[in-house]
C-alpha cells in the first residue's frame, strides 16, 4: 500500500481518537487492506463532516497545536477550484492526500461544499471531471 494512504488513514484514526471522527476511525480497521476505507457519502457536507472536520473544525476555522491546520472559512485560496482540488487529491505539508481514499464524486462534492460555505462564496461548480483531471496518476506496484 502506498505510504500516503497509510499516513492519511493514520491521520483519520488519530482525529477519530481526538474527537470529531470517532465513527470513521472505528470503521478503519485494518488499513493494509486492498480497498481503503472512504467516506460513506458523496454529499459534500457529509464528506466534510466525516473526513475534513476532524482537522479543519466544524466551522472551517482550522487550528493550531502539533501543527497548523489552515482555516477554510473566508479563505481566498478557495477561489481557485484547481488549488483546492489539488490539495485534497495530492496533499501538501501536513495535509494528507485523499486521492485513494475518496472517489472523484466525493472530492468534487466536498470541494464544492467548502467553496460555498464557511463565509466563502465561490459559486463556480466543481465537477467530477475536474477531480479526475487533477487526480495523480496511479503508480504501478
Amino acid at each position: 500500500m502506498k505510504r500516503g494512504v497509510t499516513v492519511a488513514a493514520g491521520v483519520l484514526a488519530l482525529a477519530g481518537v481526538l474527537g470529531g471522527g470517532a465513527a470513521l476511525a472505528q470503521s478503519l480497521g485494518d488499513t493494509s487492506a486492498v480497498n481503503p476505507v472512504t467516506a460513506s457519502s458523496t454529499n459534500g457536507e457529509a464528506t466534510y463532516r466525516e473526513i475534513c472536520q476532524a482537522c479543519h473544525m466544524a466551522h472551517g476555522e482550522g487550528g493550531t497545536g502539533a501543527g497548523v491546520v489552515p482555516a477554510l472559512a473566508t479563505n481566498p485560496h478557495l477561489a481557485d477550484k484547481d488549488f483546492v482540488l489539488t490539495r485534497v487529491l495530492r496533499g501538501q505539508g501536513g495535509m494528507p492526500a485523499f486521492a485513494e481514499l475518496l472517489s472523484p464524486e466525493q472530492v468534487a462534492g466536498v470541494v464544492g461544499y467548502v467553496r460555498t460555505h464557511f463565509g466563502n462564496a465561490y459559486p463556480e461548480p466543481v465537477s467530477v471531471a475536474d477531480a479526475k483531471r487533477l487526480a495523480p496518476v496511479a503508480e504501478a506496484d
